[in-house]
């Protein structure tokens, strides 16, 4: 039997998420000829389940400042030169329904799937064809580009565009492919961590705190520079909620990591706030029931001790108290790992990428896009927003 003879495309793109089919969607609008390549079987898995199926698809206020990178700077110029208001146009061009939700998130009115529908629709218009699900194997460099083994017979490319994602949520199909090829042509990886990730905690935190599951309060959450205020949930194994998962992007594991210190007043002092309540023969679970859960009320005030009425405590302890209201120290065990990630923290080394084109800067032809490279977002919108910014920056080079 004959082997028959790798089909050729000018662009193929490995990986059919977010970022993935704007690069092929970009590229085929260039008049390009594209493969789109994926080994799962469903299309923009990733983009379906976001958003509790409504897909918060961008963020209005998103900038280089949301990103956390080894390389700071690197996701400036993309994301300066395709804006969410691109990506707005974009959904209005579809007819899609969107409302803003708090703090500039954009969610569909219907479904997520419209997401994936327009992004495919954006890659037949462009001609881009299509081998799902079908496996990819080895990827070589040839003369003038690449040759890439898949399951329905090899291709070669002048153009490859990698954007396979992280290691979040593998029962998906994530796979470090990415990784592997980076390292493959000699480009550094940046350690992936699971990020937007809830924590754990184990000993005597969870004994006090596991019992709180479902309890919910406003706080403002910071650690490693990173400061949010938002909504801190506590669950049967540890801590959550969004400001949860906006420090976890922050903190580090180990026995000498940092803390996460939590403002339980934000927007009080929390001296001032208890010196104004201490003529009060209330007892403080009671008075701070009125701004939390009483389970939460009753549970850390017993912890810290303040099991007498407000105006009975002694000065030194009405400083404590303040110290830790301001700035409760929370020593997480670890994070729930990948399943339980939003994101990936870390990746391919920007350092060894183009900011204007995602293009390795010794492998030219090469690009990597979106989760796969160490570009990480806050929660709320803004790594869709570096998928859509990165994917176009790379389908208008290749």
């Amino acid at each position: 039997m004959i082997d028959s003879p790798p089909a050729t495309f000018d662009v193929v793109v490995i990986g059919a998420g977010a970022a993935g089919m704007m690069a092929a969607a970009t590229a085929g609008a260039r008049g390009r000829r594209v493969l789109l390549v994926d080994h799962y079987r469903e299309l923009g898995e990733k983009i379906r389940i976001s958003g509790g199926g409504r897909c918060n698809f961008t963020n209005l206020h998103a900038t280089w400042r949301d990103y956390l990178s080894a390389n700071p700077d690197f996701c400036r110029s993309a994301l300066a030169r395709y804006t969410p208001r691109h990506f707005v146009a974009l959904v209005e061009k579809h007819g899609i329904a969107y409302h803003e939700k708090t703090l500039g998130q954009l969610f569909c009115d219907g479904s997520a799937v419209q997401v994936i529908d327009m992004l495919r629709a954006e890659c037949d218009a462009g001609g881009v064809r299509w081998r799902r699900p079908c496996e990819v194997g080895a990827v070589d460099r040839i003369e003038g580009g690449f040759r890439v083994a898949t399951g329905e017979g090899p291709v070669d490319c002048a153009s490859l565009i990698v954007a396979t994602g992280g290691l979040t949520v593998p029962k998906i199909g994530a796979t470090p492919f990415a990784y592997r090829l980076a390292e493959q042509f000699g480009l550094a990886v940046v350690t992936p961590k699971p990020a937007l990730v809830p924590l754990s905690l184990d000993g005597a935190d969870l004994a006090l705190y596991g019992e709180l599951a479902g309890a919910s309060i406003e706080v403002e959450a910071s650690c490693r520079g990173g400061r949010f205020r938002e909504s801190l949930l506590f669950t049967h194994r540890g801590l959550s909620g969004p400001a949860i998962l906006q420090a976890s992007s922050y903190w580090q594991s180990g026995p000498a990591s940092d803390p996460i210190l939590v403002n339980l007043l934000p927007g009080e002092r929390a001296r001032d706030w208890l010196e104004a309540r201490r003529r009060e023969k209330a007892m403080p679970a009671a008075l701070l029931a009125e701004r939390w859960p009483k389970r939460f009320a009753d549970t850390w005030c017993a912890a810290h001790g303040l099991v007498k009425p407000l105006a009975e405590l002694p000065s030194k302890t009405l400083e404590s108290a303040a110290k830790a209201l301001g700035a409760w120290a929370i020593h997480p065990s670890g994070t729930l790992g990948w399943n339980k990630a939003e994101v990936t923290l870390g990746g391919v080394d920007t350092r060894g990428l183009s900011s204007k084109t995602m293009q390795a800067l010794a492998v030219p032809g090469l690009y990597f896009v979106g989760e796969a490279v160490d570009v990480t977002g806050h929660l709320g919108g803004f790594n869709f927003q570096w998928a859509w910014a990165s994917g176009h920056a790379a389908g208008e080079a290749a």
